[in-house]
């Protein structure tokens, strides 16, 4: 792929003599937008500042000064966006134990690599669904300013527990340090505890709530499935999140604790192992996204087989969890839930984000599908659809190419060779 600077262009002001703002052009051999099924073929896209200002059949050429960007061999299509996160941490057998032993610091150092990965994966946006020391929202603040690399983050902080639920952080524990965290750990016990938790999350900095509504995988806890929040204060999490105009996402596996979260009104379902056709019923009444993290359920089937990989009240909940969570996919895609596009990227290595796309195809979802799924679906969980999330007039110019046709091998969304973000290239 090259890019062309054609010449310099100026202008008089006022008797100066003063350079004109460059656009960038790029030839598209195909594009995929986000929205329409159809791919379409040579169009050229131009980028002024952060901004598409055109889609045009063809390919135009650039005016003295602008940039051209060559993808003819490439399709082109919206950044994409990733709605499970964790930019803070990448797993192995160690991440127990350095619990004890890092710092704020250290995970702030590992989560600039992270972010890096991430974007040049081609995920310009991402929800970071849980932190610890709320790394990640200095993190976007650093990427926002233009200290560091990274992509557009949404991020709930830390995730909202309650006593022994599966975002306690102090859960495996010895007595002495134990404690009794509270709404400021983002650990809760009763509606008045939710207002305060959600309220932190908002003084903190946080953008979303993210709340643990049953037991989970990676947690030193016994149960993977059990309801961990009454439905009071399912209902008083999103009451007080609305209220700061904060979206909830809700790591569930088991189905009475998605009934409660998702009756008080949440917006997305994560990872959702034992979703029951009730369930469904229930989300697609609702309006209620369903973001699978396939990759994640995989990756720690796999690592369960390893001895001594996880702790061992771990193990046999990520043997048995794990497996299931593609079969969900399928029957909430068949079922017609609406799915947006997550990982749980940080369980298993960043930059790897591009499995999902595999599993999810697998599973009889058409490429197409799954790439709106990242994009334009996405967006409309954050409620960003009016900005992003579709290569359209107007709309902010995030735009990534892949070699080959992803339509007809999904696995080519794995060579990202072109990333822009609002405008600016980050990697071609």
């Amino acid at each position: 792929m090259k890019l062309t600077q054609l010449g310099l262009a100026s202008t008089f002001v006022a008797g100066l003599l003063l350079p004109l703002q460059a656009a960038t052009y790029i030839h598209a051999g195909k594009l995929i937008d986000g929205k329409s099924d159809k791919v379409s073929k040579e169009q050229t896209i131009v980028v002024d500042d952060n901004k598409i200002v055109s889609i045009d059949d063809g390919y135009l050429t650039p005016g003295v000064g602008d940039k051209l960007i060559d993808a003819r061999d490439k399709t082109v299509m919206p950044g994409l966006m990733d709605m499970h996160t964790h930019l803070s941490l990448e797993f192995n057998k160690t991440s127990y134990a350095e619990r004890f032993t890092k710092n704020a610091a250290d995970y702030a150092y590992k989560s600039v690599g992270f972010a890096n990965t991430t974007l040049m994966a081609g995920f310009t946006t991402v929800r970071d669904l849980g932190d610890s020391y709320n790394v990640t929202v200095s993190l976007k603040n650093a990427i926002n300013s233009g200290l560091i690399v990274g992509p557009r983050i949404f991020t709930a902080a830390k995730s909202i527990a309650t006593t022994g639920g599966h975002a306690d952080p102090t859960n495996g524990f010895n007595a002495i340090i134990k404690g009794d965290p509270g709404p400021k750990e983002g650990v809760i016990n009763g509606p008045e505890d939710a207002y305060k938790a959600v309220r932190q999350r908002y003084k903190d900095g946080a953008d979303l709530i993210k709340i643990t509504a049953t037991g989970g995988v990676l947690s030193v806890a016994k149960s993977g499935q059990n309801p961990q929040f009454t439905q009071a204060e399912a209902d008083a999490i999103v009451k007080a999140a609305k209220d700061y105009d904060m979206t909830v996402a809700v790591h569930a596996h088991g189905a009475e604790g998605m009934e409660r979260a998702i009756e008080a009104g949440v917006d997305s379902i994560e990872h959702g192992t034992y979703m029951s056709k009730k369930i469904m019923k229930l989300m697609k009444k609702k309006g209620t996204y369903y973001v699978p993290t396939i990759t994640a359920g995989k990756y720690v089937a796999e690592k369960a087989a390893i001895p001594g990989f996880y702790p061992a009240v771990v193990q046999p909940k990520a043997a048995a969890i794990g497996p299931k969570i593609q079969a969900t996919f399928k029957r909430a895609y068949d079922y017609g839930v609406k799915i947006a596009f997550g990982t749980d990227s940080g369980v298993f290595p960043h930059g790897e984000n591009w499995k999902e796309f595999i599993y999810m195809t697998e599973m009889g979802m058409p490429a197409m599908e799954a790439i709106q799924s990242a994009t334009i679906e996405a967006a409309k969980l954050l409620k960003i659809d009016n900005e992003l999330g579709s290569l359209e007039k107007g709309k902010i110019a995030d735009i990534i190419a892949v070699d080959g046709d992803p339509i007809n091998d999904i696995s080519v969304m794995e060579k990202v060779t072109f990333v822009m973000k609002a405008g600016q290239i980050f990697k071609q």
